[in-house]
């Protein structure tokens, strides 16, 4: 039996060490384009809603983003309102280091959020102090984004704490001043 338990643990590493993970690179001819500070400059709303790992829908929300470009940081104000009526304000300062590559930080960030552009694909990482109830959990956001033909962006975020997943942040997003043209966020070619 313990020889069984060893083989399928063996078995399991090799297939978690084994598995590729997608790179912003595979999405280099998608398009629109997506440019991050284009994008969120000016007002968006987003939509959205935290699954746990087991498939449960926790909570939903609405966000409203206010966001402004100087050139080098692009920060966002954004008001959070949730189901059950409670509310969060977070400030995004992101600065933009290289033509595809940023920088980012927030008051409940641990250090700063790493992430690249190519094609109609963002991807960042970053460590986070998330609050659950009463407690303050340190968790990890592996967060993709994804630039529509119409002007949708939609956000996946895995959440993992301890290295384990607790559940995914599902969130889409649209400029206030967007009627479904296809021409946000897209670099001028």
């Amino acid at each position: 039996m313990a020889r069984h338990i060893f083989t399928l643990a063996v078995a399991l590493f090799c297939l978690t060490a084994c598995s590729t993970s997608m790179t912003v690179e595979e999405f280099k001819d998608q398009e629109p384009r997506f440019v991050l500070e284009d994008y969120f400059t000016g007002k968006t709303k987003a939509t959205g809603l935290f699954e746990d790992r087991f498939g449960n829908v926790r909570n939903q929300f609405t966000v409203d983003i206010d966001g402004s470009f100087d050139g080098t940081t692009l920060t966002l104000d954004e008001n959070f309102l949730y189901n059950d009526g409670s509310t969060e304000f977070r400030r995004w300062e992101i600065d933009k280091t290289g033509p595809n590559s940023y920088v980012g930080r927030t008051e409940m960030a641990i250090g700063e959020a790493e992430g690249k552009t190519s094609g109609n694909s963002f991807h960042w990482t970053y460590k986070f102090r998330l609050t659950v109830g009463d407690d303050v959990w340190n968790v990890t956001f592996d967060d993709w984004m994804f630039l529509q033909k119409d002007g949708t962006l939609l956000n996946k975020a895995t959440v993992y704490r301890w290295g384990f997943k607790i559940g995914t942040v599902f969130l889409s997003f649209r400029r206030a001043d967007d009627a479904g043209s296809s021409s946000v966020g897209i670099a001028a070619e």
